[in-house]
């Protein structure tokens, strides 16, 4: 592929009841160096929510609420070469839309992700930061890390089903084969609320038991049951990221998808 392709990128975040952390995410992404489309894809929010991704320029539609069904409903409506999805709690550092671009003139590249920081200083969130390279080792990469993936080879694998957890593993999985899957050198902040106020110990060992299930075949349908989303309020979610030198050769290639 010609280095002069300079793909479009789509953003799609889901969102049900964010009024109080899509303000944040939606800030650093109007703080992005080069122009992108982004989607709110509302699962019914009865707060202040689709009113203030409108106010940021977000488009919104809406969506029957969950996920996974949440991004491919953006996904189905965006106009972007590039469909990056992020979480409505998660901010992203001004470059990394170029360091995405730069990234996909390689023409066997076709997804990736970026590194994952925890906001906080508890131990819950320093742990977490530390563990999610241990499991972007083992292959295991989450949508809080921000994932991308071109258009072509979204839609020739199914795109996100409608699961109500692991929804990104298993696109991930029938990604494999497609391309090369790649880690991009820059920080994404995401808030650690699903580890707030609540037993860390308990949510990280019910979180590992359904991973180990996940892995073993079981059904995410039924693991769904077990599994309770946390939607609490973030305050006080800060950042301090600076943005990096969007260089391709900084890449860590993690093979295939």
């Amino acid at each position: 592929m010609s280095p002069d392709y300079k793909p479009t990128i789509s953003i799609i975040i889901p969102t049900l009841n964010e009024s109080e952390s899509i303000g944040k995410t939606l800030t650093a992404v109007s703080q992005l160096t080069i122009p992108v489309e982004v989607i709110a894809v509302d699962g019914g929010s009865d707060d202040d929510t689709q009113k203030l991704a409108r106010s940021y320029g977000a488009r919104v539609v809406s969506s029957e609420r969950g996920r996974g069904a949440q991004m491919h409903r953006g996904a189905s409506v965006a106009l972007g070469d590039v469909f990056w999805f992020l979480h409505a709690d998660s901010v992203v550092p001004a470059n990394a839309a170029e360091l995405i671009r730069q990234t996909l003139t390689d023409n066997g590249v076709i997804a990736g992700n970026f590194e994952v920081h925890f906001d906080g200083k508890s131990a819950a969130a320093r742990f977490m930061t530390w563990l999610y390279p241990q499991l972007r080792r083992l292959g295991l990469c989450y949508g809080d890390s921000a994932i991308f993936v071109r258009r072509g080879a979204y839609q020739e694998s199914g795109g996100f089903d409608s699961l109500p957890i692991f929804e990104d593993l298993d696109l991930l999985r029938r990604l494999r084969g497609k391309g090369r899957f790649v880690h991009l050198p820059a920080t994404v902040v995401t808030s650690a609320r699903r580890f707030t106020g609540r037993s860390f110990i308990t949510t990280f060992i019910r979180w590992i038991a359904l991973q180990l299930l996940y892995s073993a075949g079981l059904n995410p349908r039924r693991l769904g049951r077990l599994y309770a989303p946390v939607r609490e309020p973030v305050k006080g979610f800060k950042t301090t990221l600076a943005p990096i030198d969007p260089q391709p050769a900084d890449v860590q290639d993690d093979g295939k998808a």
